[in-house]
């Protein structure tokens, strides 16, 4: 056994203990996830089903109770024994809970439940509690797809006013460089993943395979052939043309792209001297598009100066709404972006007459790893118990910040049929959905996903996509 593989030691060492704290007489509870604010106003939902396929689905077994038994003695905590083999015998090692969630890549305002977790055995009330530190990881996914989401939305908004083709264009204007930036190669394919719910361009490898193996996507992202530093550098910098030479001798062919960075030395003798001059007849004879890659220096200024030489070197074409498009060639900037620098650039580049379709990013670390659990204060809590047969509200209101106070209550998420708006609900006593209590003009908006063991709902990646897709700023 891996020593991170046992469920059982997937949580909090206070969690051990809790199974001892509840009123006496309580059978059941119901827990439910949100986003408290945060810095956007709305989240894109993605990542619950890759969770529940790689770590409920599998059953617990008994050696996994010994390891947990004999790993809690040695910490200091107490441990359920004789809970979790009640679980294994009398539910085959599978968690006798009922989640219900939005579906995936469906686009929620900040403040309303998201996901609900609720016991179904009497005898395991304890243990949606127990399995909080697994399922509130559920905010990075979230938060990397509300990220690149936001992103798609800024870039859609300058393809819209500068592009002729914007909805060809957009799928591959933010690609994922962020694999090398996170703390593990989990994180690598959680978040690539939820980065290409947005977009088709990418360098997550992880993220590619996460998107096969959780949501069958043959393939969900593309990349293409792209130096780096020391493939160029390699070369000696009295042969640095001959690096780009070679470039296009390998990958570029008719309707191909290649991507070559070009500022290991001077990105504008680069462009003005090699590109411009020495290779300008190779790159319009090879067919291909040559994406010129800088790679320091102000992002904002850089791109543009690289724009206005490359416009020089190679020339442009006027489109229908009034703007300029490269010949031959192509910036792409992956150096610095992150929302805000992003939206920046594009107002230089547009500013300066250019079209949007001249520029494509990569984004690495403000993608993949530059926010936290706090960006959009995801937090999972308590709402309800039933303590003697009579559920209970349970929340926290604390004096001292009002912003935590949290929900109480059953609830379910409803959403007009009409208008498209979100509210967190109660359900009727012992229901388990709005159906057939509804108020007028809503419905609701959550499906269960998981129940005992069991996957109830498997979303595809193309589902996820699409309500992504149809909800816009």
């Amino acid at each position: 056994m891996h020593y991170l593989d046992n469920l059982l030691l997937n949580t909090d060492s206070y969690k051990a203990s809790h199974w001892l704290q509840y009123p006496p007489g309580t059978d059941a509870t119901f827990f439910y996830v949100e986003s408290r604010g945060g810095v956007y106003d709305r989240t894109v939902f993605f990542g619950l089903q890759a969770i529940l396929k790689q770590y409920l689905s599998r059953a617990i077994r008994h050696a996994d109770i010994d390891q947990a038994r004999d790993f809690f003695a040695a910490h200091g905590e107490p441990f359920n024994e004789s809970g979790w083999r009640h679980i294994v015998e009398r539910h085959g090692g599978f968690l006798p809970l009922r989640i219900r969630a939005v579906p995936e890549g469906t686009v929620v305002p900040t403040h309303q439940a998201l996901v609900t977790i609720e016991s179904t055995d009497p005898q395991a009330c304890w243990v949606p509690s127990y399995f909080e530190t697994l399922l509130l990881r559920l905010w990075y996914p979230v938060t990397v797809a509300t990220i690149s989401w936001h992103a798609k939305q800024t870039i859609r908004q300058f393809l819209e006013r500068t592009s002729d083709d914007p909805a060809t264009q957009l799928p591959f204007k933010l690609h994922d460089f962020g694999a090398r930036g996170v703390s593990s190669t989990e994180s690598a394919a959680l978040g690539g993943m939820a980065h290409l719910v947005n977009f088709m361009g990418t360098d997550t490898v992880s993220g590619v395979l996460a998107a096969r193996a959780n949501y069958g996507e043959a393939m969900a992202g593309f990349s293409i052939p792209a130096a780096e530093h020391s493939t160029i550098t390699s070369w000696g910098r009295e042969r640095e043309v001959d690096a780009y030479r070679n470039m296009l001798r390998q990958f570029a062919r008719p309707g191909s792209i290649v991507a070559v960075v070009s500022d290991s030395y001077d990105i504008f003798h680069a462009i003005t001297e090699h590109w411009g001059k020495t290779l300008r007849e190779e790159v319009i004879a090879s067919g291909a598009t040559v994406v010129v890659r800088p790679d320091s220096g102000d992002p904002v200024d850089v791109v543009h100066q690289c724009l206005v030489l490359l416009d020089e070197a190679f020339g442009h074409t006027v489109n229908a709404k009034g703007y300029r498009v490269l010949n031959h060639v192509r910036v792409i900037q992956g150096d610095g972006i992150n929302p805000t620098s992003l939206r920046a650039i594009l107002e230089r580049a547009t500013s300066a007459g250019y079209s949007t379709d001249n520029l494509a990013f990569g984004m690495g670390g403000a993608l993949l790893q530059q926010l936290n659990r706090d960006t959009q204060k995801f937090a999972l809590k308590c709402s309800a118990a039933r303590v003697d047969g009579h559920w209970i509200d349970v929340y926290k209101d604390p004096v001292t910040d009002k912003g935590k106070t949290s929900k109480r209550g059953r609830m379910t998420l409803a959403r007009h049929v009409e208008y498209g708006h979100y509210r967190t609900l109660p359900l009727p006593t012992d229901a388990v959905s709005l159906d057939g209590h509804a108020p007028l003009g809503y419905e609701d908006a959550m499906v269960t996903v998981w129940e005992n063991g069991a996957l109830v709902r498997d979303w595809t990646f193309a589902q996820v996509r699409e309500r992504a897709e149809a909800e816009r700023l």
